[in-house]
């Protein structure tokens, strides 16, 4: 392989630091504060100049979010990673938990990522090209939970409904995403993961949002609390506490 030229090298450093001060405007004010001027006016160029390393803001958060999402997964890569191969049990706690501690940790990253649909994982008829940054980024994201799902249910099958006993325009649209992914849960199954994926997020975000302040102080027994439940419903063991 052709090692990259100093002219390749450069632009692939100034889209870096680009990238970087986007990351910050949006740690430090949030995401209406990233805009191609304020970081131009932050690096010492002209709005102009920053179109020649994208076509547009669309463009600049469309990369940072991979970037961030492929950060997230990472951490919870590395969280499963240490846990042993063979033990699903423990690597789904770790990556659950591993979400979580990014997700807290990384409030406002947390928010640009989530706040709209992930266009990978989004409405079937509004998917964008596989190939693009975030779009590779969301499905390796995707990937670690539903990879794991899929071990457990081939490995220790759990109580899943019936077709007949899921609402048949639930069923429709399951089966529909079913065929559109290809993966090899059966519609009751992905029914059961979709339903943990929605108990799980729905924690965590409002956790990051603040929603939860109104009864809790400290928010981790909730959610290690909701955890154990998903355990049982999945026949898992419930997960060691971490303290």
């Amino acid at each position: 392989m052709t090692a990259p030229s100093r002219r390749e090298r450069l632009r692939a450093a100034t889209i870096a630091e680009i990238k970087q001060a986007a990351r910050r405007r949006l740690v430090d004010h949030g995401p209406a504060a990233i805009s191609l001027r304020a970081i131009a006016r932050e690096m010492g160029m002209t709005a102009p100049a920053l179109y020649r390393y994208f076509p547009s803001l669309e463009a600049l958060v469309t990369e940072l979010v991979a970037d961030l999402l492929d950060e997230m997964t990472d951490s919870m890569e590395a969280a499963r990673d240490a846990e042993p191969e063979g033990d699903i049990r423990a690597r789904l706690y770790a990556v659950t938990r591993a979400f979580r501690e990014w997700a807290i940790t990384h409030r406002p990253e947390f928010t640009l990522i989530f706040a709209n649909p992930l266009p990978s994982l989004g409405h079937p008829n509004t998917r964008r090209d596989p190939r693009q940054p975030d779009c590779l980024a969301g499905t390796r994201y995707g990937d670690v939970f539903a990879r794991l799902f899929v071990e457990l249910w081939q490995r220790r099958p759990f109580p899943v409904p019936s077709r007949e006993e899921l609402p048949p325009g639930l069923l429709a649209q399951l089966d529909r995403y079913r065929e559109l992914t290809g993966t090899p849960l059966p519609t009751g199954a992905l029914y059961v993961f979709l339903s943990c994926w929605v108990r799980l997020y729905g924690m965590v975000a409002l956790e990051v949002f603040g929603h939860l302040h109104f009864a809790l102080d400290e928010i981790e027994p909730m959610f290690e609390a909701e955890v154990a439940r998903l355990a049982r419903r999945l026949h898992l063991d419930p997960p060691a506490t971490i303290r």
